[in-house]
């Protein structure tokens, strides 16, 4: 982390606000993990297999492809539990993880549900995105990766989803203006709107409301399933390949070619971010890499190499239509806040103030 990240602060030691925050919150995590209803994998198992007892299925986990999710399908089969695989497909997923996420579900011996997004509505929402210089293009993929997990899981009534989502590998905070709400439904309609993008029809959207309605009516738990066990990632790799035949990517969410010619291409020349600051400091803070390879590793292109960055160029081109003069137009313009369009941030400190007072009751 330097000084490119927002709000970012040193201390007499030369340690930064972001890693020192994280840190304080990791422990203070493994504290409220020992005081759970469930403190342990084991209890949490035990819980899960008991409400799905009469169900096909005990859980739903999400995959991408990538090793996070990918370890968390393992590791719950691996545990006596019965997960429902489950898999957002925007039209971007790259050849690599079609084949990691086949490779797992048929070892695994376990059921997928993909959920497949019309590519026509999905590129008019993203022209929509682009057209609006906003900097979270990825809130459209996460928002309906969260709205489908949640649906299976209301569906086959159950009240556990185990996600990737973990503490060791991205746990530090993001910076402000890095990203967006991903439950920001509004957002997405209001941009849509705005720039005469396609209605919601095969985008499974959703919004704080529905958050909420699924978290307290329905009693949906989001587990950081990680976080109940040990995690290494360079470990997992090495399990996945050997078992599942699986075969890594050079960074954190390039499971999906977009996502990585986003990370590698878009962010940092439209928007001067760089997320590997983040990705990489957090694995440095956990002690999964040593510092100095990690700067190494910044040296770097964000892409294995320029053959690889000029294939998604002409990739993503082809799929959106653009010239490369669309391009460099896009990447040229000025950057606007989400806020420039409506959002849900009265609806979330509502959320707030009504689930404070049920709290405090």
């Amino acid at each position: 982390m330097n000084g490119s990240v927002p709000g970012i602060r040193f201390d007499d030691t030369g340690l930064c606000s972001y890693c020192s925050d994280f840190l304080r919150s990791w422990e203070l995590g493994k504290s409220a993990l020992r005081s759970d209803p469930e403190p342990n994998i084991d209890a949490l198992v035990n819980r899960v297999k008991a409400a799905g007892r009469s169900k096909p299925y005990d859980c739903v986990v999400g995959v991408s492809g990538g090793v996070d999710s990918s370890w968390v399908l393992v590791n719950a089969v691996r545990l006596g539990l019965r997960p429902l695989a489950v898999h957002m497909d925007n039209g971007w997923n790259s050849e690599l993880a079609q084949n990691n996420i086949a490779n797992l579900v048929r070892g695994l011996g376990v059921d997928l549900h993909t959920h497949v997004i019309d590519w026509g509505e999905y590129r008019g929402l993203m022209q929509a995105f682009f057209d609006a210089d906003v900097i979270d293009i990825e809130l459209l993929y996460d928002n309906a990766m969260l709205a489908v997990n949640y649906q299976q899981a209301s569906r086959h009534r159950l009240g556990w989803i185990f996600a990737g989502t973990n503490t060791a590998t991205e746990g530090m905070k993001m910076p402000p203006g890095w990203n967006w709400n991903k439950f920001d439904s509004t957002n997405i309609r209001s941009i849509s709107h705005k720039y005469g993008g396609p209605s919601l029809r095969t985008f499974p959207s959703i919004g704080t409301l529905s958050r909420h309605w699924y978290k307290f009516i329905r009693q949906i738990r989001w587990i950081s399933f990680l976080d109940y066990m040990p995690y290494n990632k360079l470990e997992a790799v090495r399990d996945l390949q050997k078992c599942f035949g699986y075969k890594p990517y050079p960074y954190k969410h390039y499971e999906s070619v977009f996502t990585r010619f986003y990370q590698g291409y878009i962010l940092p020349r439209k928007f001067g971010v760089d997320k590997r600051l983040l990705h990489l400091s957090t694995l440095v803070a956990v002690g999964q890499m040593l510092r100095e390879e990690a700067l190494a590793d910044l040296l770097n292109s964000p892409y294995p190499s320029q053959a690889d960055l000029d294939s998604d160029r002409a990739y993503f081109l082809k799929k959106m239509g653009w010239t490369d003069a669309q391009l460099r137009e896009f990447i040229a313009r000025p950057s606007r806040p989400h806020t420039d369009y409506r959002t849900e941030f009265r609806a979330l400190r509502h959320a707030r103030e009504i689930w404070n007072q049920l709290s405090g009751s």
